[in-house]
């Protein structure tokens, strides 16, 4: 299968954001065949998305697979055999790799996705130009700003999230089997070359916890750029109309 880019070029990068200014012949979008282009674009971008998350669980899915045969594995050869730890450092290390991979590929795919949301905000600000009343009933955002997006998302708010939520994504669970594996590698190492006792859990237990923290803060720095970086278009409404975006729209 061949691999999408971790993250799609957005568009409009470089580009001053600009506002809609009539909902008449000046953006276009009184042109008959405007929303029919536009509602093959939303169509469009909700397939993308779904083909987004089905990858995503596929990969988890791989990887889970393959962590599950490597224990499997280990358990036929037995603790009790002198080779255990041989082939365990053999065949944990490539779990790792796959494991850390995976979760690279979701963490972009986290990016990915929210670039498609603020797609899918746009084409309903386009909607929203086009009849100002349809505004009040939308339940989704239909601005391209992390407010909006987050929105979309159900959030009720900005869409950047803390370390602490990144533990309850997919990314995030992946990270902490993770962390778990890098654990026992740890340990049948440190036991390989002949340490015993507390030194050898407790070096276990930093390593974990280390790859852990360090892969949240990738993945909260990584996406809480890129929607900091993000240049939205139609950004929310003025403060003192936030309440009544119809009235916003009648006045582009």
């Amino acid at each position: 299968m061949h691999e999408r880019p971790s993250l799609p070029p957005e568009h409009g990068v470089g580009l001053p954001p600009r506002a809609e200014t009539t909902t008449g012949g000046a953006t276009g979008l009184d042109d008959p065949r405007a929303l029919q282009i536009l509602s093959t674009e939303h169509w469009s971008l909700l397939a993308t998305r779904s083909l987004i998350w089905s990858e995503s669980f596929a990969r988890a899915g791989l990887f889970l697979s393959l962590l599950s045969a490597s224990v499997v594995a280990l358990s036929l050869i037995g603790t009790e055999s002198e080779d255990f730890l041989t082939f365990a450092l053999i065949l944990l290390p490539v779990t790792l790799f796959a494991g850390i991979a995976t979760f690279f590929r979701l963490d972009d795919a986290n990016r990915e996705e929210a670039l498609w949301m603020a797609a899918m905000n746009r084409i309903r600000h386009a909607y929203v130009t086009i009849v100002p009343a349809v505004a009040d009933r939308l339940t989704s955002g239909y601005t391209d700003d992390p407010m909006g997006i987050g929105r979309s998302y159900g959030l009720g708010g900005d869409v950047r999230y803390t370390i602490f939520h990144f533990f309850v994504t997919m990314p995030g669970m992946i990270a902490v089997v993770d962390s778990v594996i890098a654990a026992v590698i740890t340990s049948a190492a440190l036991s390989k070359i002949g340490y015993r006792g507390m030194e050898v859990g407790g070096a276990a237990v930093v390593v974990g916890i280390v790859t852990a923290v360090l892969l949240g803060l990738r993945s909260q720095r990584a996406f809480n750029g890129f929607i900091t970086g993000f240049r939205p278009r139609f950004p929310e409404p003025p403060a003192d109309l936030a309440d009544r975006p119809a009235d916003w729209f009648k006045r582009m």
